[in-house]
Formats: structure tokens, C-alpha cells, sequence
């Protein structure tokens, strides 16, 4: 008879992963062995007893990835699953069942585990498991604690952007301006916004402007304001956006579209410090820290004339590049499970997660429009979402990828077979023996297809028409 060790004793090439795993098991003997398994991969495991112990576990250190069994003492295995999907939505979990709790394994991956296994199970699938579940989530956190409150927006666990954000964190304790770059829907807004919360301009203004959706005419007065009748339409004094953002943040979006006379007055606000309104010769100061950012390339903008070179060096002084999310894809999951969270609250829906294909279907997207074409495609499931888990089938449409039909060989020839009878039938208007004509078979054969495939000629005929042909039989 097969031990419950048997397939548990391999040796497993270390992986140096250095995740924290809770291991959860009530055979002392089996749960030992699990650890030693997976502290040998180079994971790093804290081991409990009970589904009590679990939870304590969890509010005191929350780990990567939780490894169950389904019969526990007490509160079982599902009960577990079930506070884990509710308070970390985002936290992979496996469940390790026997063959009596299988039923239970499955109806709980279809609300969200990631994955079952029954014992006894080969150590090595476990550990692909592991690895696979990682691979695909991000690290479930709870609120931002008050030291990362400035960046709760940007959601991450890629080191390039561990990276970036404390360059950005550096940055915000001074008033240098920052030229942000990357490109569209990667998030330049959010960084600003980021770099605002952490300044020391925090309680003031955060002013945002797109420079290249305003018509030129009209930009100049959005930034500077204008005085009463300095143009048509100007029935009213109105001040601009450096004043409003005065003591703050103004943060100049798309930066390398603005007109070139309106960047020589620019930068005689950001060297003056001053702002002259539309129709006004008089001087206002202002106290402003701008941030800037564009996804076009300012050096070749500023070869090809399109670009000044002194405001290219009064906005850059500190150059903060973001990544597309195809170069940071370990973020894929983690935005993907932040979204749906809020979005399912917003459309009031009960999801619970992705299916772990259609997981690995968004991780392997190639994004072209970054974060927000992910928003988007999450919002989209989302809104069609039928069920808890959110299958391959949606996230494919949102993508725009088509489904591909995997069939046996007898499966595809049928399914051939039965679509050119069909286009046979269309083409002759059920007329059988023209259809066996172009087909090049007798009518006999040919019947026994129809049959074959359950079709019946008469339906592709015109209401009331007679068919001389099929009489005949």
C-alpha cells in the first residue's frame, strides 16, 4: 500500500524563491515533511496545526501563499479558504485533500482556490504548483501602512519599480521639477500624484493639465488666466492654473505637445516665478513645484526645432522613467486582482477571482496601452461576469483574442464533415440530388450523411417549394 510519504521523498532543486508560505496541517508527521520539502525549494514556511492557528498567522504576517488541508480539527480547511478569500482576496491558496473531500476541493477552486491536490502527491507537482501560483499573484497586502500611504496608488511588486519609487520618494523632499516619462496609460499622472502626497506641498493644490488636448489659444488662459475683455468670450476675470495650484503641485501632462510660443512664456513663468495673465502687463507671484511628463522623445523634438532646449532643462532636472507594464509583468496579476476587486464592488457583483488560465492569458498580453487598457479589460469582464470565477472565455474577449476550439481528429472531421453538408444544402436549396451531384456521391450515400448528422433537407428549402427528388424514395 502506498504511504502518504511515498511520493513526498524526491529531492527538489532549490529555487531560492524566498516567499513566506503558511503550511496548514494536522498531521504533525506529514506537515514537517511538507516544510522540510519546501524549505529545501527555498521557501520560507511557517507550519500550523489548525485553521486558528492559520488566521492568527495571517493577521500577524501575511504570506505569499497559503497551502491547506481540507480536513482540519475545529473550523476545517474551507472555512479557512473561505476567510482568506474574504478578508485577502488576492492570496493564492492550494488545497491538499483526500480522495472523501474532493468534491469539496473542486467547488472551492471554482470560487477562487488556485489549485487541489490528493494525497498522497508527488512533492515535485507540489512544487510546480508553488511556483506556478506565485507566478501568477502578486503579493496580497492589506491597507497601506502610513509610510506608504503617498504611493497607495501605484500598485506594485516589481523591483524596477521598487526602484523608480524610491528615486520618487527621494525627489518629493525637494521643490525640483521632475520630468516623468513613459508611455501612455503606464501611469505618469498617478506618479505625479504620488510624488505630491509625499512632499511637503501635500496639504496644498495638485493641478493637473493635459497640454496637447487644449487648443493653443485657449491654453495660454488656462495656465495664466485672463482679464475681463482681453479676448472675445473673456466676459470675466478669471485666474489660471498656476494660481490655483499656488503653494502646491502643478503637473503639466504630455508636456512635449505644447505649442513652442507657448513654451518661451513657459519659461519665463518657471525663471521669473512669476505669471502675467492674457490682456495684463501685471507680474503675480507664485509658489509652484512643477512636474511635467511626456511620452514623446524631447531630444529628437528639440533636433527637429519642435522642442525649446532651455525649458527642456528647467522642467528636467530630475528624470523619473516609467516602465510599460510589459516590461514589469510581475505587476500583471496584482493590478489585474486590484481592479477586480473595486470593479465588482462598483458593479455589485460577486467574483472571486480569475481562473488560472485566464490568469496566464492576461500575463502573457502584450499590453500595448498599458495599465489602462488592463483597467479596462478587467472593467470589462467584470461588467459580463456570470459567475465567481472569471474564465478564459471573457478575458479572451476583452483581449480581442479569438477562442481557440481544441478537438480530437474525429471531433474536427465531423465538425467538417457536417459544415460543408450544411454549405451543400445552403448552395442547392435542399435540393438532394444536386447536393450528392457536387459532392460527387450517390444519393443513397449521401442520405445516409444527412442522416448521419441529423439533417433534414426540407428545412433548407423555401417555404411551400417541392422537391421532385426526394419524392421519389
Amino acid at each position: 500500500m502506498m504511504n502518504k510519504f511515498d511520493k513526498l521523498d524526491k529531492p527538489g532543486k532549490p529555487k531560492n524563491e524566498q516567499a513566506k508560505l503558511l503550511l496548514v496541517d494536522d498531521d504533525p508527521d506529514l506537515l514537517t515533511l511538507i516544510s522540510m520539502r519546501l524549505s529545501a525549494a527555498g521557501y520560507r514556511v511557517t507550519a500550523v496545526e489548525s485553521a486558528e492557528a492559520a488566521v492568527a498567522r495571517l493577521a500577524i504576517d501575511l504570506p505569499a501563499l497559503v497551502i491547506t488541508d481540507v480536513r482540519l480539527p475545529g473550523r476545517d480547511g474551507m472555512a479557512l479558504f473561505d476567510d482568506i478569500r474574504s478578508q485577502y482576496p488576492a492570496l493564492p491558496v492550494i488545497l491538499l485533500t483526500a480522495h472523501g473531500t474532493i468534491p469539496d476541493a473542486v467547488e472551492a477552486t471554482a470560487r477562487g482556490a488556485y489549485a487541489y491536490l490528493t494525497k498522497p502527491f508527488d512533492g515535485n507537482v507540489l512544487l510546480e504548483k508553488v511556483a506556478h501560483a506565485l507566478s501568477l499573484s502578486g503579493p496580497a497586502s492589506g491597507p497601506a501602512s502610513k509610510d506608504e500611504a503617498w504611493r497607495a496608488e501605484l500598485i506594485s511588486r516589481s523591483q524596477r519599480m521598487a526602484e523608480l519609487l524610491a528615486e520618487a520618494k527621494l525627489v518629493a523632499g525637494t521643490d525640483a521639477s521632475v520630468l516623468i516619462q513613459g508611455e501612455s496609460g503606464s501611469g505618469k499622472e498617478l506618479l505625479a500624484r504620488a510624488i505630491h502626497r509625499a512632499s511637503h506641498r501635500s496639504k496644498a493644490p495638485f493641478i493637473a493639465v493635459n497640454c496637447g488636448a487644449i487648443p493653443e489659444q485657449l491654453l495660454e488662459s488656462e495656465l495664466f488666466g485672463h482679464v475681463k475683455g482681453s479676448f472675445t468670450g473673456a466676459v470675466a476675470h478669471r485666474n489660471g492654473l498656476f494660481q490655483a495650484a499656488h503653494g502646491g503641485t502643478l503637473f503639466l501632462d504630455e508636456i512635449g505637445d505644447m505649442p513652442l510660443p507657448l513654451q518661451v512664456k513657459l519659461l519665463r513663468v518657471l525663471q521669473e516665478r512669476t505669471v502675467r495673465q492674457v490682456g495684463s502687463d501685471a507680474a503675480i507671484a507664485v509658489d509652484v513645484r512643477v512636474l511635467s511628463a511626456t511620452h514623446r522623445d524631447l531630444d529628437v523634438a528639440m533636433k527637429e526645432g519642435q522642442f525649446r532646449e532651455d525649458l527642456y532643462y528647467r522642467l528636467n532636472v530630475v528624470t523619473l522613467a516609467l516602465p510599460s507594464l510589459a516590461e514589469r509583468r510581475e505587476d500583471i496579476a496584482l493590478l489585474a486582482n486590484h481592479f477586480r476587486q473595486a470593479l465588482a464592488e462598483k458593479y455589485g457583483k460577486h467574483i472571486n477571482g480569475f481562473a488560472p488560465d485566464a490568469l496566464a492569458a492576461l500575463m502573457a498580453a502584450p499590453w500595448p496601452g498599458n495599465v489602462r487598457q488592463l483597467h479596462n479589460v478587467v472593467e470589462q469582464v467584470c461588467a459580463l461576469a456570470t459567475a465567481p470565477l472569471i474564465p478564459l472565455s471573457l478575458v479572451q474577449r476583452a483581449l480581442r483574442v479569438p477562442s481557440l476550439e481544441v478537438l480530437s481528429y474525429t471531433e474536427a472531421r465531423q465538425k467538417f464533415e457536417r459544415d460543408y453538408l450544411i454549405q451543400l444544402l445552403k448552395l442547392t436549396d435542399g435540393n438532394v440530388s444536386d447536393a450528392a451531384r457536387l459532392a460527387d456521391r450517390n444519393r443513397t450515400e449521401f442520405y445516409r450523411l444527412l442522416q448521419k448528422h441529423e439533417l433534414t433537407p426540407s428545412l433548407f428549402r423555401a417555404d411551400g417549394e417541392a422537391v421532385a427528388d426526394e419524392r421519389q424514395d
